[in-house]
């Protein structure tokens, strides 16, 4: 389905059979004068070229095809607005080699704390449905995880 945005421009078009019908009846100024009345209605019952036509005909084309362009057309398939009262938030998790210790418990077996990090992230998640949310782990160095987003299926593994 096609929309414009800025329909309002789409009434130029109506102005383009009024330019070429101008255009059409518009001559040149006469390079010669002439004495005789009938040798100037000779010339003028002539034919315009075909190389003007065509120019004239490519000329209103791109006008129509500009004034497409100021409507601003747009593609697709609906629109949806998602309303969103929340906040945004950005998570930052560390993921270096200390994490990686036996020193939680989790369901009753010994759980690392990035496992028990994952788990609290995950509820923490769930329980946030109209905050935006982000991510971001270090090790030494910071690197993005997820920007901020109201998709939780960005976290991969946290979730």
């Amino acid at each position: 389905m096609i929309r414009f945005l800025n329909p309002e421009f789409l009434w130029l078009l109506a102005l383009l059979p009024l330019l070429a019908l101008w255009r059409g009846r518009k001559g040149r100024v006469a390079a010669v004068e002439y004495s005789n009345v009938e040798i100037a209605r000779a010339v003028a019952r002539e034919t315009r070229s075909r190389p003007v036509r065509w120019t004239t005909m490519l000329r209103l084309l791109v006008a129509a095809l500009l004034v497409l362009g100021l409507a601003r057309p747009q593609w697709g398939r609906g629109r949806a607005e998602v309303p969103a009262s929340g906040v945004d938030l950005m998570l930052a998790l560390d993921v270096s080699g200390s994490m990686e210790a036996l020193d939680f418990n989790l369901g009753g077996e010994p759980a690392s704390r990035v496992e028990v990090v994952k788990s609290v992230v995950a509820k923490f998640i769930e329980a946030r449905p109209n905050d935006r949310i982000g991510m971001v782990a270090f090790a030494g160095a910071p690197y993005l995880v997820s920007p901020l987003t109201l998709s939780s299926s960005h976290f991969g593994s946290a979730r």
